[in-house]
């Protein structure tokens, strides 16, 4: 779950969503648009029952999913056999490019999709925000005695002009808004130096680390990426914050992820079921 600028986003939904959602109390309808990174089962088979769950709570709202192509015919085939169709509108937008595109725009954030490397066709996806409104001052706006009425245009970047004629430079009312924070997410993907031109200083960067270096010669085989692998993408991305997971569960503890990937690169922390991180 993805909470950015008042937007809640479900990126993948495997088996469970559900009850992970509901164990960390996230309101079913606020989620208004799903990504799905590929159709491995890990990362879709819990759609269908989501989606049945948003008819059974009376849904009414319509649901935008982002997703390969296939994605589509898998799900209507499931509603039209159980004879379960929708009473929300379900728009799905279909992926086949292995380019970057745009998917996903408004007047807060914009998506786009970022071409991965595995065993089928799968996008990891970039959620940017956009700039926000200007800050007031409010110092300067008392010391000036300008009226409320002109407050949303200064937050727009406008200038002021007095009732004596004199021009007030929006820079002496107000502060740049806060920098727009980014967050990468790849999914399943073999080491992919690609991608780092698109995710170049990216606030947030998920990466998955299904092997240690000890099973490398896994990653080319499985079109996996290891710990080390994702840390050399943050590193010469210059990302802030790296966070790991899709570990596989041949290993003892996730904790000697984090380990290796800190021999690369320092900011690394590990996803797990119902942790929050707040950047």
């Amino acid at each position: 779950m993805l909470e950015i600028k008042n937007h809640m986003i479900l990126i993948d939904c495997g088996e469970g969503t559900q009850v992970q959602l509901r164990k960390i109390k996230v309101k079913f309808s606020r989620i208004n648009h799903i990504f799905i990174s590929h159709l491995h089962g890990d990362h879709f088979f819990g759609l269908p029952g989501l989606i049945s769950t948003f008819r059974l709570l009376g849904r009414d709202k319509e649901m935008h999913i982002y997703g390969p192509k296939g994605i589509k015919e898998a799900i209507t085939l499931l509603l039209k056999l159980g004879d379960s169709w929708t009473n929300y509108k379900l728009i799905f937008h279909v992926l086949e490019s292995k380019k970057s595109e745009l998917i996903y725009e408004d007047e807060k954030v914009a998506v786009e999709t970022i071409p991965l490397d595995h065993r089928v066709y799968t996008n990891g996806f970039l959620f940017k925000e956009k700039l926000g409104e200007r800050k007031l001052n409010i110092a300067a706006v008392e010391k000036y005695k300008i009226d409320r009425s002109s407050y949303q245009n200064i937050k727009n970047g406008r200038d002021v002009t007095l009732e004596n004629g004199q021009v007030v430079s929006n820079d002496l009312l107000s502060f740049d808004p806060p920098k727009p924070k980014t967050y990468a997410y790849c999914s399943d993907t073999a080491y992919r130096p690609e991608i780092i031109p698109q995710i170049k200083e990216a606030d947030v960067l998920y990466h998955e680390s299904t092997f240690l270096d000890s099973e490398a010669h896994l990653s080319s085989k499985t079109k996996h990426a290891t710990a080390k692998e994702a840390a050399a993408i943050a590193k010469e991305a210059n990302v802030g914050q790296l966070i790991l997971g899709h570990y596989s569960t041949r290993y003892k503890s996730i904790d000697l992820f984090k380990e290796e990937a800190q021999t690369i690169f320092d900011r690394v922390e590990l996803a797990d079921d119902g942790k929050t991180f707040d950047f």
